[in-house]
């Protein structure tokens, strides 16, 4: 009776249909769902009519159950549900990969820094601007890594989307061959700006020769290298367009001295009071801590017009051998007019041939004119020579 009375409430919902619940052909419908339970029911009550009443609650469920069931059937298509979980899915897990891409980064760009940190103090020493160039060059690589990463995420979220990327990326190749054609020298200049930041063969408060220009260097940045002269001239040079560059102060330097004496003097000795004058200097404070080596001698160079020219040098710290220079020429000076020891200056010998006759001059009572009239009889006197 229980079993009859539940169908008629179900049929009177239109539950027995024989239709499968829409996008999943593998569960029955509703109807079959509830009359095994409906079965088992009614067997029960007819052993025990005891339970009439909690039986009609359950089966006031069980009708209420169907009929939720029913409803979202119609008015839900999970067929049409599944893809669009499935791309937002997709979607999320692309956003959390990037994610994850650039906290890596974050934290490899510091130990890269290290890396390069010391590799430059190899080559060049401690130095507080390693650090900072090492700082700078990280920057640009975890900017650039960055921003590829999240590129990339955008182009597969915009596919994952429904967005057709085919045009998107056929007009940013065009746009990027157009950049590449107008921008090309702005590309080489930081190109070969970050190679001159890599391998440290320049820093700032270095003198160098860029070109043949000169001066202290006072910014090295990814496109340009800034030089001021000693007049207080600046000059920019792009990094592309860098063929020379000449560092005068890497590591450490060195001041070469021509020194030209007589050629009556004892070279030997010359040279024996150069050395004691650079010793001198080597145990004074002011200029111990400036000289790395003592001073070396090239020996005689060459024989000029009017003097014998010993070259030396002295290797002092970078920057510095102008400072030792200029003060050890003071001190030479001062030393060969102490030992009479003579500095030639150029000067020239006038032959006029045997033909001309001897001329006395006497210059304290020698005006203008006859100066001129002088040297007019000099001349005519050397047109009548054959």
């Amino acid at each position: 009776m229980m079993l009859n009375e539940g169908l008629r409430v179900i049929r009177k919902f239109d539950f027995l249909s024989s239709r499968p619940l829409p996008g999943r052909g593998d569960l029955a419908p509703p109807a079959a769902v509830l009359l095994p339970p409906l079965r088992a029911f009614d067997l029960h009550n007819r052993a025990s009519t005891e339970n009439e009443q909690e039986g009609c609650n359950q089966l006031r469920f069980l009708v209420k159950l169907a009929l939720v069931m029913k409803l979202f059937s119609e008015f839900t298509d999970l067929s049409a549900l599944y893809p669009a979980l499935q791309h937002a899915v997709r979607i999320v897990v692309i956003l959390i990969a990037a994610y994850i891409s650039t906290r890596i980064i974050a934290k490899w760009v510091p130990r890269l820094r290290k890396r390069l940190v010391e590799q430059m103090t190899r080559r060049a020493g401690p130095d507080v601007e390693l650090e900072k160039r090492a700082a700078t060059l990280g920057g640009i690589f975890r900017k650039t890594i960055n921003v590829c990463v999240w590129l990339l995420a955008l182009v597969m979220v915009l596919r994952e989307a429904g967005f057709d990327i085919g045009p998107l990326l056929a007009g940013a190749g065009v746009v990027g061959i157009a950049v590449g054609f107008g921008a090309q020298n702005l590309v080489t200049d930081v190109a070969s700006g970050i190679f001159l930041l890599l391998e440290n063969r320049v820093q700032i408060n270095d003198v160098a020769i860029i070109n043949g220009t000169g001066g202290l260097v006072e910014a090295i940045n990814l496109r340009t290298i800034t030089l001021r002269g000693l007049d207080g001239t600046l000059h920019v040079f792009t990094n592309g367009s860098i063929n020379t560059l000449s560092n005068m102060t890497h590591s450490y330097s060195y001041y070469v001295f021509d020194i030209g004496v007589a050629y009556k003097e004892d070279t030997d000795r010359v040279v024996k009071v150069l050395a004691s004058i650079a010793d001198e200097m080597m145990r004074e404070d002011e200029y111990k801590s400036c000289i790395l080596e003592p001073l070396e001698v090239l020996g005689v160079d060459k024989f000029a017009d009017s003097a014998v020219i010993i070259k030396v040098r002295i290797k002092t710290a970078p920057i510095k051998q102008w400072l030792v220079g200029r003060e050890m020429n003071r001190r030479i000076k001062k030393k060969f007019d102490e030992l009479g020891i003579e500095i030639p200056f150029p000067h020239v010998s006038l032959y006029f041939g045997e033909a001309s006759k001897p001329v006395s001059l006497s210059l304290k009572e020698l005006d203008r004119e006859q100066l001129k009239v002088l040297i007019r009889e000099v001349l005519e006197e050397s047109k009548k020579q054959p």
